[in-house]
């Protein structure tokens, strides 16, 4: 899958889900290896938005390979097992992390 297949599947995703109960996220996600890319997904106001760029004043940053994010998002990857093991490395607000990856599932 490519960073740009994998944006479109998490609009789609994103569509469907209720984003009221957020205030405010920035999280920038980093995919390394193979079909290596960045996105961010911002949460302002009860919107989400989800693009193809760095995000220069976010809250937190995940660095993953695009199959280990894949399963993170399928929920076939605990995020703290992946955190823990290195195949997930989180730069900034680690509480944010653990709230983003709840939002992925």
């Amino acid at each position: 899958m490519t960073i740009n297949e994998l944006i479109t599947e998490l609009r789609k995703g994103a569509a469907e889900k209720d984003f009221s109960g957020y205030d405010f996220m920035a999280v920038q996600v980093t995919i390394t290896g193979e079909n290596a890319g960045v996105f961010y997904v911002e949460i302002k106001d009860g919107k989400i938005s989800i693009m193809p760029y760095e995000y220069i004043d976010r809250q937190c940053e995940l660095i993953i390979t695009m199959d280990n994010f894949i399963k993170l998002v399928q929920g076939k990857l605990d995020p703290v097992a992946a955190y823990f093991s290195g195949k997930l490395k989180i730069n900034g607000d680690v509480g944010k992390a653990n709230e983003f990856s709840k939002i992925i599932k």
